[in-house]
């Protein structure tokens, strides 16, 4: 089995990847960090969204799994303490795993470039100054025309973040689905949203087209990808997912409970 490890640069998640390390040499398990089978990221849940844009053009061939060296984390299953244990899970592999949705983002550029983005949490869509005008469409029929802050579209498990701030629902990530969430808008007698989330089908897709001119703020994940003039985005369930070796990955809903309300099993 080839392994990746991925930290990052604190230095308790330093100290544990070079335990790691030793112990996968130990185990006579392969460290490769150019074409892993196991990516384990040690750190938090930023580390192994950035993790998994490192290697997300190889997501059909790995598994990953996270390990927390501060507060919970929503995607790391495993304590810093718990090396000696995931080393034994390694090394008695037999290929199990959990698979998440992702999100497929299609950025038309006013100059006619075209880019494609996959996102593990969300995509943000706001203007860099000022209040953003789009019109949304689904499946390309006009549905409103927004006005506010801007517009988050998650995935899931990415629905328990930024898009749980913004007031979206909670999504079971057994669901094929992703959500669009208002971020502020403008209700009154002149202008007027739906003012509540939407979920979007497989079958469905979301295009975003600002109504002005001016730059436009668009994130993937934690990475400020563009502010460019945009013309139009696409935003749509991807044929992709991200898979998680489940050695003893977390239920969804405990993920939810425990990380919001606090509650544990058997509490």
């Amino acid at each position: 089995m080839k392994i990746a490890i991925f930290s990052n640069d604190g230095p308790s998640s330093r100290k544990v990847a070079e335990a790691l390390k030793a112990k996968i040499a130990a185990e006579h398990l392969t460290i490769d960090d150019d074409h892993p089978e196991i990516v384990i990221t040690v750190g938090g849940d930023g580390t192994l969204l950035t993790a998994f844009h490192h290697y997300q053009d190889q997501l059909a061939s790995i598994r990953f799994v996270g390990i927390h060296t501060g507060h919970l984390g929503f995607y790391t299953d495993w304590r810093d303490y718990e090396v000696d244990q995931l080393i034994d899970s390694l090394a008695n592999d037999n290929g199990q795993s959990v698979t998440y949705p992702l999100l497929d983002i299609g950025v038309e550029y006013d100059n006619g470039a075209y880019e494609k983005l996959l996102a593990l949490n969300e995509s943000t869509l706001k203007r860099a100054m000022g209040t953003m005008q789009a019109n949304v469409y689904i499946k390309d029929k006009l549905f409103e025309l927004f006005r506010g802050d801007g517009l988050c579209v998650s995935t899931p498990t990415g629905s328990t973040a930024y898009n749980k701030s913004a007031g979206g629902a909670v999504l079971s990530s057994e669901l094929e689905a992703i959500q669009v969430s208002e971020i502020a808008s403008i209700n009154n007698r002149v202008f007027r949203t739906l003012g509540s989330p939407l979920i979007i089908s497989p079958s469905e897709w979301v295009r975003v087209e600002p109504a002005q001119e001016g730059e436009m703020l668009l994130t993937c994940d934690t990475e400020l990808v563009s502010h460019q003039q945009v013309k139009a985005i696409t935003y749509r369930i991807s044929k992709q997912k991200i898979a998680f070796a489940q050695y003893r990955h977390t239920q969804f809903w405990q993920r939810v409970s425990e990380s919001f309300i606090g509650v544990k099993p058997n509490d």
